[in-house]
């Protein structure tokens, strides 16, 4: 917790409401903007990320600084607050100013950013991301998951779902492998439309990614991508033909990987897409032609 004069200066700045208003900080579609103004909620963000006390967090699209309130007064030592929309620069250089040392606001697009530049090693992420780019960001944080202590994240229901899917579920696919290779994926709540400003169309669930020690099993990264992008790009046709475009003898692959040929795609666990990406790798059904 910080400490208790630190607390009265967050206790004591304007509400979310008029710091939208005096900023004009209308949120905008096109930079996928959808704000959290209930302290009680973000708080229960910032507390479902764990243990913050002395940490530096990364959160990308703070806005008018909901989250941003909440997980310095969770105990974050520092947090760096990555934001495009330079409207609300000034929301929260005042925020800054309340609470000197604790917050760093960076403005650049989150895609682009390079986190290592500014962050320590296993610094945790906690984000409600803008939903334009969730997803995208998401790909990019898992090239370089090590780097993170742990992503606790807002996304769409439908995305959050798909990161925790089950093989053999109709949301199971490509980002459920690539993500639970690397990754523990937990879901931890649903919030309801009228939680943001404005209300989105979707329900939304907060989820927690906590990097595994290893992948879940051996395989090369761009192997198993592009293995994982082929039997997913034709989920409806069984594996002996979606995966014709990694070489000219699919079954024969399959085969070294001890899979069955009439399988679909969403009935592989992943440790079987690493038998495929391992034989593949190996040459096996004259698959050739690796990057």
């Amino acid at each position: 917790m910080p400490p208790p004069d630190e607390a009265a200066r967050l206790a004591s700045l304007p509400p979310l409401r008029e710091v939208i208003r005096r900023y004009g900080l209308d949120a905008r579609k096109s930079l996928g903007q959808h704000f959290l103004l209930d302290l009680n909620l973000t708080a229960r963000i910032a507390r479902a990320a764990g243990d913050l006390a002395g940490k530096t967090v990364l959160e990308v699209g703070p806005g008018p600084g909901g989250l941003t309130r909440a997980l310095i007064g969770a105990g974050a030592r520092h947090v760096v607050a990555v934001e495009r929309d330079r409207r609300c620069l000034a929301a929260l250089a005042e925020l800054a100013a309340a609470v000197p040392g604790r917050l760093t606001v960076v403005e650049a697009d989150a895609l682009a950013f390079d986190e290592s530049a500014v962050l320590p090693a296993r610094a945790p992420i906690v984000a409600n991301l803008p939903y334009n780019i969730a997803t995208a960001l998401l790909v990019k944080w898992l090239d370089r998951l090590q780097r993170f202590e742990g992503l606790t994240l807002m996304f769409q229901k439908e995305v959050a779902d798909r990161l925790a899917a089950p093989p053999g579920s109709k949301t199971y696919g490509r980002l459920s492998v690539m993500t639970q290779w690397r990754a523990e994926v937990e879901g931890l709540f649903e919030i309801s439309p009228r939680a943001f400003t404005p209300p989105p169309k979707v329900h939304s669930r907060l989820v927690r990614i906590t990097p595994r020690p290893q992948p879940l099993a051996p395989a090369d990264a761009k192997i198993l991508e592009r293995v994982v992008a082929a039997a997913f790009g034709q989920r409806r046709k069984m594996l002996r033909v979606s995966l014709r475009q990694l070489g000219p003898e699919p079954e024969r692959l399959l085969a070294a990987a001890a899979v069955a040929p009439t399988a679909r795609a969403e009935q592989l666990d992943i440790e079987a897409f690493c038998r495929i990406a391992r034989a593949l790798e190996a040459g096996d059904g004259s698959a050739t032609g690796l990057p």
